[in-house]
């Protein structure tokens, strides 16, 4: 039959042309035309005029426009919950080899579930711990602050005895004290603005603000999940997305972003976690009762430049209102500045490597304005942005000669 359509098409029949094949000739051809006809009326639209071709510059700009628009619009719709898709993109990305690990000893197909599970669990174990510990420290620390407010109120308070041994401005600070704090009626002028009552206040309306923080640390579990369950498709549609939009230069620049990001997060959390240990035994050398309590927040300070200094500045004040005496608190301070200096000097630029490669005064604004804008997240958040920027910087606009 398609034989015989095409030898009528091709060359008619010697004794006359034959209806049938007319007939059905004319029928294809029909069709055909008609096919023809609403192809053009597809491309021209209801008014006549020709639509923009598929590849046109712009329905390009119509389509990236409209998909910014969506990408906007989830944003604002998910932006409560931000913060915890960014802390399991964070966690993910720095803890993926160790997962990768865990997830090779179980059997599969078990494992396409149970290892993101477990994995999923025994990470929010590790983050729980400390975070308990600290609440448990601070619960005990709040109280007896408290009671020590109300003693002063009463009492005053008593000159330490390191403040006489100072040189020079040693008289003067006595006599200084036992006029202002001393006297039970100067210390309550002091304190007056201290209201127990609102502080007690305030502490019942911090629960409602815990269990928010506890909600978003849920969620991130249930973010970290899917990511170890689907990273390698994620991956995979990074990649591709930045090797579209950018070339080749996009993938190398995602790759070194999962290299900042991980570089980062370790260097800072393994320098922070020694540093406050190491400290932390120092604390409790000395007698500090809130040894553990200073050891957790230390780890806390000291994944910000400088914050180790900081909090060890803070610390020896508060051992020395407390009673201690000056020269194991001066020993703990000189010790304090060493592990600032080898910490940050020595040690994180050996944990970092060549995936973060930042000056010190990109670092520091990094990390402050970091957390300034996206919070605690922004510790990690500002200093990859510093390091992705100085990555650009040297690959794209100020490139290495390769023969130099």
């Amino acid at each position: 039959m398609l034989g015989g359509h095409r030898y009528v098409g091709a060359r008619p029949h010697r004794g006359g042309i034959d209806g049938r094949n007319f007939a059905a000739s004319g029928g294809v051809a029909g069709k055909m035309a008609a096919k023809s006809k609403a192809e053009t009326n597809e491309r021209t639209g209801d008014s006549g005029r020709p639509a923009l071709p598929v590849d046109a510059r712009s329905r390009q700009i119509v389509r990236s426009a409209f998909a910014l628009a969506l990408v906007a619009l989830a944003a604002w719709i998910a932006a409560d919950f931000l913060p915890a898709l960014a802390w399991a993109i964070v966690i993910a990305i720095t803890t993926w080899p160790l997962y990768l690990r865990f997830a090779a000893l179980i059997p599969q197909p078990l494992g396409n579930l149970v290892a993101p599970v477990l994995f999923t669990l025994i990470v929010g174990i590790v983050l729980l711990i400390p975070l308990m510990l600290a609440l448990q420290q601070l619960a005990q620390a709040s109280d007896a602050a408290v009671h020590w407010i109300a003693e002063l109120q009463k009492g005053g308070v008593p000159v330490p005895g390191w403040i006489a041994q100072l040189p020079l401005t040693g008289d003067l600070l006595v006599e200084w004290w036992r006029n202002n704090l001393s006297d039970p009626a100067a210390a309550s002028q002091w304190l007056r603005g201290v209201n127990l009552e609102s502080a007690t206040a305030w502490t019942r309306s911090l629960g409602g603000e815990v269990l928010h923080r506890l909600m978003l640390f849920l969620i991130t579990l249930l973010a970290l999940f899917f990511v170890y369950r689907d990273g390698a498709w994620l991956s995979q549609r990074a990649l591709a997305t930045a090797d579209r939009l950018l070339g080749d230069p996009g993938e190398r620049l995602a790759t070194k972003v999962v290299e900042a990001v991980r570089g980062t997060v370790n260097g800072t959390v393994v320098v922070a976690v020694l540093e406050g240990v190491i400290i932390g035994f120092a604390y409790a050398l000395i007698g500090s009762p809130d040894a553990l309590l200073f050891a957790l927040l230390t780890i806390a300070f000291a994944m910000m430049p400088l914050g180790l200094a900081i909090s060890v500045c803070l610390f020896s004040l508060l051992l020395l209102v407390q009673g201690f005496g000056a020269l194991p608190v001066l020993a703990l301070f000189i010790f304090g500045m060493a592990m600032t200096v080898i910490g940050d000097n020595f040690v994180w630029p050996v944990l970092v490597g060549r995936s973060a490669r930042l000056p010190f005064l990109l670092a520091l604004i990094g990390v402050l304005g970091g957390v300034q804008t996206f919070g605690l997240i922004g510790l990690f958040i500002g200093p990859v942005i510093m390091a992705v920027l100085m990555v650009v910087w040297r690959e794209w606009i100020a490139p290495r000669d390769p023969a130099a």
